[in-house]
């Protein structure tokens, strides 16, 4: 026991060390008294006791690293085999895109794409795109992100909107249609808001474009095809509004978060430095606004919280994914997180 202990010590150091904890490289300090010998020097008892403190303490740290290690790669063989599964249904159809998504790289919107592309292992490149000038999608009458640009063989299609960008290549993928028949699926309209401000919808944006076969075999009843739906309109609708308000609760967090984004974007250092300091400034006192335009409580990580219990409710503890074994996607739409809403960029 004692030479497989000292064996596993120094890995089971390195595997705390790696796992976020930090190993106790020393015990506390005991009193003298019982510990020492006439001489002054250590006892018998106390030689016995620190042996086997020293002993227990190395075994439990192998032992949690060992435990930790594990776990760690059970999960990661987990999500291997959740992508190796739908990758390789899908790998001739996939083979056939070319895809660059033009981004900002904290917008929400576009970190959901991501999660998406991610995920259901579609290869592309990503383009940042400068918040001022935007000069990046100057091609493009939409001027919003995210936009993605698919070539399928001689077609090049344009896909705006995050929820349009999902559902026509989740359809692309189960159907093998023609990803240039897909997109009139969901045509553009003009609306105005309730800002009097003209904006752009799509129709159908949260609707899979499958005939009853292909519909069966995804979702296995209505009843899934339509929670489905429900949560993803949800996070449109509601989830992304809590973003804002919280992440520039206080003019010091308004601050942080754009320290952030001027690090992670594409800005020059003059608008970097202008971006930082305006901007969190602009922004805090806009998320006073959408706190008062959505009703949110005085404390508006209450409404977050409230979010997520719902969320995790409403998955409920008999399945690890609203979509079942595997997630759907619900499940991929949480993966938003920034500083920007579609209809403000």
């Amino acid at each position: 026991m004692a030479h497989a202990v000292r064996a596993l010590w120094p890995g089971g150091l390195a595997l705390t060390w790696r796992l976020g904890g930090r190993p106790a490289l020393g015990l506390p300090t005991q009193s003298r008294a019982g510990l020492t010998g006439a001489a002054g020097g250590p006892g018998p008892a106390a030689t016995t006791r620190k042996g086997g403190a020293r002993l227990l303490g190395a075994a439990a740290l192998a032992l949690g690293g060992a435990l930790g290690l594990y776990h760690t790669a059970r999960w990661h063989l987990r999500a291997q085999n959740l992508r190796a599964d739908l990758s390789a249904a899908q790998l001739s159809l996939s083979s056939r895109l070319q895809l660059t998504l033009y981004q900002y790289k904290t917008c929400p919107f576009c970190s959901k794409v991501r999660a998406f592309l991610d995920f259901h292992a579609l290869p592309y490149q990503v383009v940042e795109v400068n918040p001022v000038r935007r000069a990046e999608i100057k091609f493009s009458s939409y001027r919003k992100v995210p936009i993605l640009l698919a070539q399928e063989g001689d077609s090049l299609q344009q896909l705006n909107d995050s929820s349009v960008i999902i559902s026509a290549l989740k359809t692309y993928l189960v159907s093998g249609q023609p990803l240039e028949d897909i997109i009139t699926y969901y045509p553009p309209m003009k609306a105005v808001n309730d800002q009097g401000k003209e904006v752009t919808e799509f129709c159908n944006k949260y609707w899979l474009m499958l005939d009853e076969k292909e519909a069966q075999r995804m979702y296995g009843g209505k009843e899934a095809r339509t929670e489905e739906m429900k949560w993803r309109q949800w996070a449109d609708d509601w989830l992304v509004h809590l973003i804002s308000p919280n992440v520039y609760r206080t003019p010091t967090e308004a601050l942080a978060s754009f320290d952030y984004i001027v690090k992670e974007g594409n800005f020059g250092t003059v608008e970097g430095a202008m971006a930082k300091y305006m901007g969190a400034a602009a922004m805090y006192f806009i998320s006073k606004r959408l706190k008062s335009r959505h009703r949110l409580q005085d404390d508006v990580r209450e409404d977050l919280y409230e979010a997520a219990n719902k969320w995790v409710a409403a998955v409920g503890k008999d399945r690890p994914f609203m979509g079942g074994q595997r997630p759907n996607l619900a499940d991929l739409r949480e993966a938003e997180g920034g500083f920007t809403k579609e209809e403000e960029t």
